[in-house]
């Protein structure tokens, strides 16, 4: 489906010359779970001593694959590590079957790669509901595993699309203790986007060292920020996974240092602007930043209530610059707010301003801001210091159309 449909006109040039991790390595194949002639299995290992960390939905129908991950987190490094992703079934809502279908899938592999099953996590993305062809998996996994390089990056990224319109990747390298790290990672996600602990399906992989424990926690705030902050739809998948994995081939160990941290916060926010840019029929990016809020949540609140509002988003891709749509999300998030203390900026053109229209407002202003293709909408609440931004598109005809016949 993905390679039939237009790419975003919000999509970067091309994909990006990521750089190769020391310690890791790809291969993908086409096993036609849903579509002949497309690559739609990815395999990544990794060498002993690499740490791996995740976070997953927390949605109450989570699929086997996640909640076979979930439990593997945190185990011995000494061994091996291998990621094997499939697209076109999601695998989610199968039962007992589900599981058998991981079990499967992670003994086989373990038996051609010598890597224990504790150390195997799979992720399945596609359609929900229906049992997954787990055959013509484990029947490509020796040729898979004959066909590693470290180099295949960019075909990973391409091979976990669904109803994405290019591949996303991301990447960067920085100086710590005179030394290079580097981080590279790709996504896939298009729709059913609102992340909840964790988002789509994302895979980063940096030669940096560090424990397991330490880089856990660091991954978990760093998705407060990035991930968790996206949305293209309100719908939050049941298949969720976002798996950093350091192999510590730099011999730089990065517990600690503000400057990894610093570049791992860029990547992971890199990547999910792609995500957005991405989402089902946009033609708007659009970064929605609050401040003056109770408490940095509670501005969350109220941006997403912004962002996840369908009246803001089809007005976005009218370009039509109807304020008070945002004074309804605002008004509906259950957040605190009080209307007389409340301004609203589209881009830098100030259109209320606390709690009634700035008398230097002019619509033709706020009209023109709203044809560009990157859009900021601000809300001041003027209650506190309270502050958060989050970012999301506009809602299309197009995102019916793909979606009004998805398993077609």
């Amino acid at each position: 489906m993905a390679t039939s449909m237009p790419r975003s006109p919000l999509a970067p040039a091309g994909f990006p010359n990521l750089p190769v991790i020391a310690g890791v390595r790809f291969a993908t194949v086409a096993a036609g779970i849903k579509y002949q002639d497309r690559t739609d299995v990815m395999l990544a290992v990794m060498d002993p001593g690499t740490a791996v960390a995740g976070v997953f939905t927390q949605s109450s129908t989570r699929a086997a694959p996640v909640l076979d991950c979930q439990t593997k987190l945190g185990g011995a490094t000494d061994a091996g590590a291998a990621i094997l992703v499939n697209s076109g079934n999601a695998n989610a809502f199968t039962g007992k079957y589900g599981q058998d279908s991981v079990a499967e899938i992670t003994r086989i592999l373990g038996d051609v790669t010598d890597i224990p099953v504790s150390r195997i996590f799979t992720a399945s993305t596609g359609v929900i509901g229906e049992p997954l062809p787990h055959a013509r998996i484990t029947d490509r996994l020796k040729a898979l595993s004959g066909q590693l390089d470290d180099g295949a990056i960019k075909d990973a990224a391409h091979a976990i699309m669904t109803t994405d319109t290019y591949a996303k990747g991301a990447g960067c390298q920085v100086q710590i203790a005179g030394k290079t790290v580097s981080i590279a990672g790709f996504a896939k996600g298009s729709g059913m986007i609102a992340p909840d602990m964790a988002t789509m399906l994302v895979y980063i992989f940096t030669d940096a060292k560090i424990e397991q424990s330490a880089l856990q926690t660091l991954l978990g705030a760093q998705a407060d920020t990035t991930f968790n902050c996206i949305t293209v739809d309100s719908d939050t998948s049941t298949s969720d996974s976002l798996m950093v994995c350091a192999t510590g081939a730099s011999g730089v160990n990065v517990t600690n240092e503000s400057t990894f941290c610093e570049a791992l916060h860029s990547v992971m926010l890199d990547l999910a602007h792609l995500v957005v840019r991405d989402g089902e029929g946009a033609t708007k990016f659009v970064e929605v930043r609050v401040t003056g809020a109770v408490s940095n949540a509670e501005a969350k609140i109220h941006g997403l209530s912004i962002a996840n509002s369908p009246l803001v988003k089809t007005a976005i891709a009218g370009e039509d610059p109807n304020w008070g749509r945002v004074v309804m999300a605002i008004g509906k998030s259950g957040a605190a707010a009080d209307r007389d203390l409340l301004c609203i900026w589209f881009g830098d053109v100030l259109v209320a301003d606390k709690g009634w229209i700035s008398p230097d407002y002019r619509e033709e202003d706020a009209a023109a801001h709203m044809q560009g293709q990157d859009l900021v909408i601000s809300v001041d609440l003027g209650l506190g210091t309270g502050k958060a931004t989050v970012w999301t598109c506009d809602l299309t005809h197009g995102y019916i159309d793909i979606n009004a016949d998805y398993r077609s």
